[in-house]
């Protein structure tokens, strides 16, 4: 890891998608230090063996759902405070407020605006 990438912060992607991952890394891989797992279980592990500053976390996966992760994370002391912005296609009210009681600080909806994404990260990270 190069000295400029030991002092980014980390923004960790769950998202099943590859396409979402390109997306996300082209969008913040200037800025930001980008991981990404594929489902929950990776993103939990990945959460507990590095220092991730925003999580950015897909409602709907195979397996673990994003609202279950995120209401995992929640009930552990050490996350409540860590950032989570749900990044799905899910934009009905009914999932929006479904995100928020698991926890969720913000909801945005795929196809995401880039500069609304990078504004609200710098927004929790300031």
């Amino acid at each position: 890891m190069s000295e400029t990438e030991s002092i980014k912060k980390t923004i960790l992607a769950v998202d099943d998608s590859k396409v979402m991952h390109e997306m996300i890394r082209q969008v913040l891989g200037q800025k930001y230090r980008v991981l990404v797992a594929d489902n929950a279980v990776d993103g939990l592990s990945m959460i507990y063996h590095e220092q991730v500053a925003v999580l950015l976390l897909d409602v709907s996966m195979p397996g673990i759902d994003g609202l279950e992760l995120c209401r995992t994370l929640r009930s552990i002391p050490q996350f409540q405070t860590l950032p989570i912005i749900m990044l799905t296609a899910r934009d009905n009210s009914f999932d929006k407020v479904q995100g928020h009681l698991a926890g969720a600080t913000e909801y945005l909806t795929k196809p995401f605006d880039a500069e609304k994404l990078n504004q609200l990260i710098s927004s929790f990270l300031n």
